[in-house]
């Protein structure tokens, strides 16, 4: 299949239905930090992007925002070309001057300070980052608390950046700026809204 046809097919069959119920699992684990959001998948991206990460990436994006992809989907132009017919979005030329970012290795990506972290007046002109994992539930266990959630809540995503932890906390610090996270497993997802702290079990 040639790149024209891959970036052609595999978008919303539905565009409307589709991208409301996407939004809404999104908006529905940013409420509810560590909480796991069933999405079917209604997207098939060329790979390395996942189908959650490219539903994710057609609900969120447009001509008007930014994006950045990771040195993994930077190297396949059927990805780019994907991206552009569905969505129309630009592509950042660094992650700072992204609105989203695409990351399909969470353990090499760039410091999360690297990326835009919005202004004291303009919070909501940083990234939102859109990490693909394998599942929510094998890695090192986090314990959230934080607004949204009730006492504590625990999410265990494996393959997170090194220093991940320690990282969150300065990005939890620099509030009401600072990026957030969109945790994207195959079939469900889940959001880390730069309010919530984390602590690793471990710790």
């Amino acid at each position: 299949m040639d790149i024209a046809t891959q970036s052609i097919d595999g978008g919303f069959t539905e565009p409307v239905f589709d991208a409301q119920t996407v939004f809404r699992a999104i908006m529905d684990a940013m409420a509810r930090p560590g909480t796991v959001q069933d999405l079917p998948q209604l997207a098939r991206p060329p790979a390395p992007l996942s189908a959650t990460a490219g539903a994710v990436a057609l609900a969120l994006c447009d001509n008007d925002t930014p994006v950045w992809l990771d040195p993994p989907l930077q190297a396949h132009a059927s990805v780019k070309a994907w991206l552009g017919f569905h969505t129309g979005a630009p592509l950042a030329n660094t992650p700072a001057d992204a609105h989203f970012a695409l990351i399909a290795n969470p353990r090499e990506m760039a410091a999360l300070d690297g990326f835009a972290q919005g202004t004291q007046e303009y919070p909501d002109r940083s990234t939102t980052l859109i990490l693909m994992v394998d599942d929510l539930a094998s890695g090192p266990s986090l314990l959230l608390d934080g607004p949204g959630i009730e006492k504590t809540s625990m999410i265990a995503p494996p393959g997170m950046p090194r220093h991940f932890v320690e990282q969150w906390k300065q990005n939890n610090q620099r509030f009401p700026r600072g990026v957030d996270i969109i945790l994207a497993a195959p079939g469900s997802l889940a959001c880390l809204p730069r309010t919530n702290r984390i602590k690793s079990m471990e710790a």
